[in-house]
């Protein structure tokens, strides 16, 4: 019988339980899975921890993977048996060896690209898309700002923008992750633990500030990145790996000279299978072109996923983390 993890209670890491389950034949619009790797992403902790209500328990989380479709169920016409295919969307079930999952969540993975490296980039580089390519185009005399740069969107969307043309400005916790940004796309890298990362913009950019900054931090980093921005800038608040962002007065916007703020997620950006599959072609044709390299600093077996979550809420991850099944 396959293999999964389970959550059983909500909780730290603990409560990840490795158990036997069973994976029903699939229906229709349907295909069955085999899963090579798994990817993991800090939703996967706001699940588990409850920071993000997911329904009853037990269940089995895990947003992203690939694997090799196995069967597929009535109506599935553009799929077949050994197809390799990767998903970054629900429903929730990837930390398994096999699933279940609607047709319509899939992609195609591309010759040159292997399973391991669509694993690692499927849903950090759909979020580096909507980032760079909708919720504002970049375009060539940008400016930007972007925390956490040496994490697994970091990374790729700090060599996706430097690619469109952008100077990009990016903050990391050490030195070693400083190294590694900068060869990952960053011009100026911040570290944020020995300086103050919203004067270090302000001298970098002359006093004017950049016209984006990309906070997946949350709470220690919100208002310093307003402050970061220039007049009519945009901040985009994409998650929260420090705590929720508190609420706060918006006329701030105004008194900082007109900003803008929003707070997207991949699920609407990628509303429909057609907008998904758009969006995986740009991310595809991006890193098999090389101007995107996709970096995985950590593989964990899928029975190891506690040890994979414990590092990636102490920071002691760069890049990618993925879990080999």
């Amino acid at each position: 019988m396959p293999m999964a993890i389970r959550v059983l209670e909500i909780g730290g890491p603990g409560v990840l339980s490795w158990q036997d389950v069973a994976v029903p034949a699939p229906a229709a619009g349907e295909i069955r899975l085999r899963h090579t790797f798994v990817g993991v992403n800090y939703i996967d902790v706001y699940h588990r921890s409850g920071v993000y209500k997911v329904g009853a328990l037990p269940f089995t989380p895990g947003l992203e993977a690939a694997g090799v479709v196995t069967g597929v169920g009535p109506g599935v016409a553009d799929l077949r048996p050994g197809d390799r295919v990767a998903y970054c969307s629900g429903p929730l079930g990837a930390y398994a060896q096999e699933r279940v999952v609607p047709a319509d969540k899939v992609v195609r993975i591309p010759e040159g690209i292997d399973d391991r490296t669509a694993a690692a980039m499927m849903l950090k580089g759909l979020t580096a898309q909507y980032l760079l390519r909708q919720t504002t185009q970049i375009v060539p005399g940008d400016t930007i700002l972007f925390h956490a740069a040496a994490g697994g969107v970091g990374l790729l969307a700090c060599q996706w923008a430097r690619h469109l043309g952008a100077t990009v400005i990016g903050t990391v916790s050490s030195d070693d992750k400083a190294q590694l940004a900068r060869a990952h796309g960053c011009d100026h890298v911040i570290v944020y633990t020995r300086e103050n990362f919203v004067e270090r913009v302000r001298e970098i950019t002359g006093g004017r500030g950049v016209r984006v900054a990309y906070d997946g931090v949350g709470k220690d980093t919100f208002m310093g990145s307003l402050d970061c921005l220039s007049p009519l800038g945009l901040m985009v608040s994409f998650g929260q790996s420090s705590g929720l962002v508190p609420p706060f007065d918006i006329t701030i916007l105004s008194g900082k000279g007109s900003l803008y703020l929003t707070r997207p997620t991949i699920g609407s950006y990628a509303s429909t299978p057609a907008r998904m599959r758009a969006m995986a072609a740009d991310l595809f044709a991006v890193v098999g072109e090389g101007k995107v390299r996709v970096k995985i600093g950590q593989v964990f077996s899928l029975s190891e996923a506690a040890a994979a979550h414990t590092a990636l809420e102490a920071r002691r991850t760069t890049g990618s983390t993925v879990l080999a099944v």
